[in-house]
């Protein structure tokens, strides 16, 4: 595997595997992999021929107070993985490479950008957006693989993607879970022993409202009412938000009918602040 830091670099090297006809998979990561990553990285693999990672630890998506200098930073362990996987080049930019020190032009999600996460992280997904479409611009993939986990940014990057006409295809993967139902995260190493243990406490509640749903709720107050129950009863657990939303728009439903539903949670737990997501399925 070629590790490779200029644009220069990673353009010639996918433009030379676009010659020998190669499909070209991209999958943009922050680094600090884990299984989830590999499993982006492995569902690339089952549909192209030539497999791009970046690790990128994107400063315009951090706020302020965010964790942007303390994110862990692991790359001689990141490329043992993707060695593994045999992902074919790592791109693996500073951030002067992917920012002029003049830069002004960003991308604005519009208004998906602002609630949810958006509300909690103002500015988040104009960094996660301007990010992508640089990426986009300097790769060039056919197919872009991303987890279900972030699901409001798979959705702002699917609407990127249609809005700017950009020409790759977007690939969404189901969340890898731990055992206990944790969605793999990189943040999840800031966890405490004792907040390790109450971290399930997401996926417990949106079970929760899932299993109301099989028994045929389908008011999505009641829905959220639970979830915020189950996490209210955990003593670490400190609530962002629990909704039910439309899978497709987000925006908050107040009935599960015919359009595809999700439960979306954020929670602090400790200092670390947690998301997840899981599909309502109305049978």
């Amino acid at each position: 595997m070629e590790r490779l830091v200029s644009k220069e670099e990673i353009r010639q090297a996918v433009s030379e595997a676009r010659r020998e006809r190669k499909r070209i998979a991209f999958v943009p990561t922050m680094g600090a992999l884990h299984e989830g990553h590999l499993t982006l990285v492995r569902a690339a693999r089952e549909r192209a021929d030539f497999i791009v990672v970046s690790v990128f630890v994107n400063p315009t998506q951090f706020g302020p107070g965010e964790d942007f200098e303390a994110y862990p930073r692991v790359i001689e362990r990141d490329m043992d993985l993707l060695g593994a996987e045999g992902v074919d080049v790592l791109f693996n930019p500073a951030p002067e490479i992917m920012y002029a020190a003049d830069a002004r032009v960003t991308v604005d999600p519009g208004p998906l950008g602002s609630v949810l996460e958006g509300a909690t992280r103002p500015g988040h997904f104009v960094g996660v957006c301007t990010v992508v479409t640089k990426l986009f611009s300097i790769v060039l993939p056919d197919l872009a693989f991303f987890g279900e986990k972030d699901f409001q940014q798979l959705a702002i990057v699917r609407m990127l993607v249609r809005d700017l006409d950009l020409p790759v295809k977007v690939v969404g993967c189901p969340t890898s879970r731990e055992d206990d139902g944790l969605a793999r995260s990189s943040r999840n190493v800031y966890l405490s022993a004792d907040e390790r243990a109450a971290a399930p406490v997401l996926h417990r509640a949106m079970t929760a409202a899932s299993c109301l749903v099989a028994a045929g709720e389908r008011n999505a107050r009641a829905l959220a009412d639970v979830m915020r129950a189950e996490i209210a009863a955990q003593p670490l657990a400190a609530l962002d938000y629990a909704e039910v939303v439309d899978a497709a728009t987000l925006e908050p439903l107040e009935t599960l009918g015919t359009a595809s539903a999700r439960a979306l949670v954020a929670v602090r737990i400790g200092a670390t602040r947690l998301i997840d997501n899981l599909a309502l399925e109305v049978r």
